[in-house]
């Protein structure tokens, strides 16, 4: 028999909030619950990774394409560290992951990269060439604010 989890998502999330409101513990739907708490967590650790991999790819792009810089460029770097800053605010125990978020958004921004622009990916480092403090500085590069 299909439950209102399977038939009926924002019915069911509806459901559960007021059965957790009201006490009625023995009625929640522990199992999916369970699984959707989880994958809200997943979720964050995903926006981070996408977020650094579209300001990854932006850096490369400010860097290694110095005569194609715009100001789209600019200010799509500037939104990605508001963003990444904020999201790390709300969510703090996500500062371990970091580094591995790093690694993975790197290959992100070489997709970017390689679909936006003239650029081979195969002809940039192999590993990200920006610290965690670069990435999140808005001074750097010290060339991104116009004079």
């Amino acid at each position: 028999m299909l439950n209102l989890y399977e038939t009926d998502f924002y019915g069911w999330t509806k459901e559960q909030a007021q059965l957790l409101q009201s006490g009625k513990w023995h009625n929640l739907d522990i199992t999916n619950l369970v699984e959707e708490l989880e994958s809200l967590g997943k979720q964050q650790q995903q926006e981070l990774k996408n977020r650094l991999g579209i300001l990854i790819g932006h850096l490369l792009k400010w860097h290694y394409q110095p005569n194609r810089r715009s100001k789209s460029w600019r200010y799509t770097i500037q939104e990605q560290r508001l963003q990444i800053l904020d999201l790390l605010a709300q969510n703090p125990s996500l500062k371990p992951h970091q580094a591995e978020a790093i690694s993975k958004a790197y290959q992100l921004g070489l997709l970017l990269v390689g679909r936006e622009t003239p650029l081979d990916p195969k002809n940039l480092p192999s590993q990200c060439p920006y610290t965690l403090d670069q990435l999140l500085d808005s001074n750097f590069p010290e060339d991104l604010d116009p004079k």
